[in-house]
């Protein structure tokens, strides 16, 4: 079985999609990661949501944001694909997703990220250049990434 994409605004999650969504971020950025943070952090009702579903569960997910809403640019965010998914190459479709979805709602090719440094190679395939020095964001290193793609 293939993943299937789809794109909602925040009123058109159903109360079962949500509770999949926070539950798979917080398998993967709070359990997985060992990293306490705040994962409801009040964005996700300003975004549109890239959802993955494979076998009517879902699998992969991103938030994203147009210009000024996160970053200056249009953003992708909260990217996560299930840990038991990452072998069958979804993360690069997610990613893809993500870019049509800001290019057909938000009209803008200039997508910045907030990239974990070991993602580094990964987003590149998709892209995106490493701008600036690395950080910490709750306490894992991170860099600012830039797509402009003609």
């Amino acid at each position: 079985m293939d993943i299937r994409f789809k794109t909602k605004a925040f009123d058109r999650l159903s109360t079962p999609e949500l509770y999949e969504i926070l539950r798979l971020r917080a398998e993967v950025f709070v359990v997985e990661q060992d990293c306490v943070y705040q994962d409801i952090d009040n964005k996700d009702q300003k975004a549109l949501h890239v959802i993955g579903y494979k076998d009517q569960k879902i699998v992969a997910y991103t938030r994203v944001f147009d210009a000024g809403y996160y970053f200056d640019s249009a953003s992708i965010g909260r990217v996560v694909v299930a840990e038991t998914e990452r072998k069958y190459g979804y993360g690069h479709s997610l990613i893809k997703e993500s870019i049509n979805a800001i290019e057909e709602h938000f009209n803008t090719k200039k997508i910045k990220i907030s990239a974990q440094v070991y993602l580094i190679k990964f987003y590149k395939i998709h892209g995106f250049i490493p701008i600036g020095e690395e950080y910490l964001e709750d306490g894992i290193p991170h860099i600012a990434m830039i797509r402009e793609s003609k």
